[in-house]
């Protein structure tokens, strides 16, 4: 199974940069779906992993925060032939090729969206094939510290971590900052030396179990 993901995920990313023609035109495709198999490709080189990959970054950037991956957004439960039942990547693949589906994306004037989300998956995703949805995680960073008048050192810590549920909802529940990955530019000084950080921080692993981060200083 998990050979067979990532065979498609490859094959899908060929597919939507245009090395291997397709029935339905390449910008048909879902960005979320892309999102979804470009991660699990470990975001291989192409025009829209690139794209796929910037709107996944996009998502984090101040403000607001969204999730980064909306998978509620990839229809995987889209309808097929009756002659064979597909399984949950056969439907990942289809959907990402929907021509008759519209595209999704997000307006310049689009409204605030809730951090949380407790949409999922439309088909059940919750076997380890897809693991990688799962490894996704947010932290919204906020760090301060200082000496008061007192001669005290004051610290603040607002960290927030955004991750994903069985079925791919989001959710955000509180963490700290020594929760946050070392890949995070997170650096307190000893003591109690004048120090104020805040960033949003992903990370995730692809199928092959590969890790990656990104992080947005604001």
């Amino acid at each position: 199974m998990r050979r067979k993901f990532l065979r498609l995920a490859m094959a899908a990313t060929l597919t939507l940069s245009g090395q291997v023609p397709l029935a339905t035109p390449a910008r048909a495709y879902q960005v979320d779906c892309a999102i979804l198999l470009c991660l699990a490709g470990g975001w291989p080189t192409s025009a829209p992993c690139a794209h796929a990959r910037a709107v996944f970054i996009r998502r984090i950037t101040p403000w607001p925060i969204e999730p980064p991956l909306q998978i509620w957004r990839c229809p995987m439960g889209a309808s097929f032939s009756p002659v064979e039942v597909p399984g949950p990547v056969d439907r990942l693949f289809d959907a990402a090729f929907q021509a008759n589906l519209p595209r999704q994306s997000v307006p310049e004037d689009a409204p605030v969206v809730e951090v949380q989300a407790t949409d999922g998956a439309d088909i059940d995703i919750s076997g380890d094939a897809f693991d990688f949805v799962r490894s996704i995680r947010v932290y919204h960073i906020q760090y301060r510290q200082h000496e008061n008048r007192d001669g005290d050192c004051s610290r603040s810590d607002s960290t927030r971590l955004g991750s994903y549920g069985v079925q791919g909802d989001y959710r955000w529940t509180p963490s700290s900052k020594a929760q946050v990955p070392p890949a995070s530019q997170l650096r307190i000084p000893n003591g109690c030396n004048d120090y104020f950080y805040r960033s949003v921080f992903v990370d995730w692993r692809d199928h092959a179990g590969n890790y990656g981060s990104e992080e947005v200083r604001y």
